[in-house]
C-alpha cells in the first residue's frame, strides 16, 4: 500500500485509535485479513467469522511486524476501531486509488474472467508496474484489498469484478473507478440466483454505467459477437471500443485455428496494425479472451507487435484453470477444476476434443451450482456435447447433477461404456486407477464446490515414479 499514517487511515475510515503511542507511524506493507500474510509494516483487518474471529489474532500478528489491527472493538494492541470492517476497507482503497493517479481498468463477465485479468497483467506489465487481482479475488473484500496492495510504482490496476445480484458492481466501481471497463461476455452462471440472462446483462452492465464520459478518457471495451454484451453501448457516456470475430470489430480475429496439442492460433488485427498470435493456453475459447486483453492494451498505448508478443508468451497464473500436466507415462491431465458453468464447460470438452486427436479422452465432469430451474436442461446439454464431440468416456460424479450428466450423454446415444455415473471423487480415482492408459487426456471439471481438484492431484500422484512436467 502507499505509505500513511495510522492518523491519515483513521480519518478516512471514520475509525478511533486505540493503544496506538504514534499515530504518525505509517504503514509501508500489504493490508491482510489473513495472519499468516502479515509482513513488518502491515495492516490486519480481523474480521468476525463464524468459525475464526480475527481480533483472536491480534497480538500474534503485531508480534509478526503489523503495525496495526483494522477491527470493530480493541484488541489490547495498536488498532484502529471502526463500526465495520468491510466498509472501512473500502473508504481506504477508494483514497489509496484517489491519490495513486494509477489507470484502472475493471472487467466482469460470467465466464473467462480471471483468465483474461492474468492475461491483461501479462500484457500491461510490459509496458509499466501492474498490480492486478489474484486469483478469483473479486468481490466486496477482495476487490479493496488488491486495490490497497498497490504503490506509488503502480502505473496499471486491473482489477475483476464480480456480481450476484443488482447493484453488487456499482458497488465495486464507487470503492475503485475505472477509466476503462472491460465487459467480456453474457451467459447462463449464476442464473439461479438472477432469475434470467437479461438479469445478468443489466449487473454486467453496471460497469459501463460508471465510466467516466469519452471526452473525460473512459472507455468501455465491449464483446462485439455477445449481443447483450454489445447493447451495453447504449448504456455509458464512454469511448467503444469493440472486440470479437465479428467484421465491424476494432479489435479482432482472423484465420483462427488450433494447433495439434490444442492451443489457440490466430490473426490479430487492431486499428495500428495486424500480427500472429500463437497462445501457450488451451482451447479456442481463449481467443475471445486474448482479444479482450489486446483491446485494453491498445488502448493503452502498445502496438499490435508488443501485444502479440506478450500473449504468445502468457501462461496461466491462477490454479485449477486448464492447468495442463503430463505424467511421465504420457497420460496426460487437465485440471479445470476451479469452477464450471455451462459456458465453460463446453469450452473445456472442446479443448478436450482438440487436445485428444488420435488419443483417448477422458471427461470427469460434476455439479455445475447455482444454475436454478435451468440445472437439468444445463446438465443434459453438457452430457449430450460430451458424445457429439467424441469424447471416449464421460465419468459423471456425484449426486443428481451427476446424473443428468450420464443421462445427457446415453440419450445422445452413449448407450455401451463410453459414459458412466460414480458416487463421489474417491469412486472416480479407482476407476480412472484401473482404466487410463499411456497418452490418455483426462479433464476434470466442476463447480468450485464438489471438490474435483482432488481427482487431478491423486492422479498426478498415481504416475510413474519421476516427476511429473507440468506444462
Amino acid at each position: 500500500m502507499i505509505a500513511l499514517s495510522l492518523a491519515e487511515i483513521a480519518a478516512v475510515v471514520g475509525g478511533q485509535t486505540h493503544d496506538i503511542p504514534d499515530p504518525s507511524v505509517r504503514v509501508t506493507g500489504p493490508v491482510v485479513r489473513d495472519s499468516r500474510e502479515v509482513e513488518p509494516g502491515s495492516l490486519f483487518a480481523a474480521f468476525a467469522g463464524e468459525r475464526v474471529d480475527g481480533h483472536d489474532f491480534a497480538r500474534q500478528v503485531v508480534d509478526a511486524g503489523a503495525v496495526a489491527v483494522l477491527g470493530t472493538r480493541p484488541v489490547g494492541v495498536p488498532a484502529i476501531v471502526v463500526d465495520d470492517v468491510q466498509t472501512a476497507l473500502g473508504a481506504l482503497a477508494r483514497e489509496v486509488v484517489r491519490r495513486l493517479g494509477a489507470t484502472l481498468i475493471g472487467l466482469t463477465g460470467s465466464a473467462g474472467k480471471t483468465s483474461t485479468k492474468d492475461l491483461i497483467a501479462q500484457v500491461l506489465r510490459r509496458k509499466a508496474p501492474t498490480v492486478f487481482t489474484p486469483g478469483s479475488f473479486n468481490n466486496e473484500i477482495g476487490l479493496p484489498l488488491t486495490a490497497l496492495s498497490a504503490t506509488e510504482e503502480t502505473r496499471f490496476l486491473v482489477l475483476e469484478m464480480g456480481a450476484r445480484g443488482i447493484g453488487h458492481i456499482r458497488y465495486l466501481t464507487g470503492l475503485t473507478p475505472p477509466r476503462i471497463g472491460l465487459v467480456l461476455n453474457v451467459g447462463t452462471a449464476h442464473i439461479g440466483e438472477f432469475g434470467g440472462r437479461e438479469q445478468i446483462a443489466e449487473a454486467k452492465g453496471e460497469l459501463v454505467e460508471a465510466l467516466p464520459a469519452a471526452d473525460d478518457g473512459g472507455t468501455a471495451i465491449l464483446n462485439a459477437d455477445d449481443p447483450l454484451v454489445r447493447a451495453m453501448a447504449a448504456r455509458t457516456k464512454a469511448k467503444v471500443v469493440l472486440f470479437g470475430e465479428a467484421d465491424e470489430a476494432d479489435v479482432r480475429a482472423e484465420n483462427v485455428r488450433l494447433t495439434d496439442t490444442g492451443q489457440p492460433s490466430f490473426s490479430l488485427h487492431t486499428p495500428s496494425g495486424c500480427s500472429d498470435v500463437t497462445m501457450r493456453l488451451y482451447g479456442e475459447h481463449h481467443v475471445s479472451n486474448a482479444l479482450a486483453a489486446a483491446a485494453v492494451a491498445h488502448e493503452l498505448g502498445m502496438s499490435a507487435e508488443e501485444i502479440a508478443t506478450a500473449l504468445s508468451e502468457a501462461g496461466s497464473l491462477s490454479r485449477w484453470r486448464m492447468e495442463v500436466t503430463e505424467r511421465p507415462d504420457g497420460v496426460t491431465v487437465v485440471n479445470d477444476a476451479y469452477n464450471a458453468n455451462p459456458e465453460s464447460m463446453r469450452a473445456a470438452l472442446r479443448a478436450l476434443a482438440a487436445m485428444g486427436k488420435g488419443r483417448r479422452t477422458w471427461a470427469v465432469l460434476g455439479k455445475m451450482a447455482e444454475l436454478g430451474d435451468e440445472a437439468l436442461a444445463e446438465h443434459d446439454a453438457v452430457g449430450r456435447l460430451a458424445v457429439r464431440l467424441n469424447v471416449s468416456k464421460l465419468v459423471a460424479v456425484g449426486g443428481r447433477e451427476a446424473a443428468w450428466l450420464q443421462l445427457g450423454a446415453y440419450n445422445e446415444g452413449s448407450w455401451g461404456e463410453e459414459s458412466v455415473h460414480v458416487s463421489d471423487a474417491q469412486a472416480a480415482v479407482d476407476l480412472l486407477r484401473s482404466e487410463l492408459r499411456p497418452g490418455d487426456v483426462v479433464l476434470v471439471k466442476a463447480s468450485r464446490s464438489v471438490g474435483l481438484e482432488g481427482v487431478a492431484q491423486a492422479l498426478l500422484e498415481t504416475g510413474a515414479e519421476g516427476e511429473v512436467a507440468a506444462r
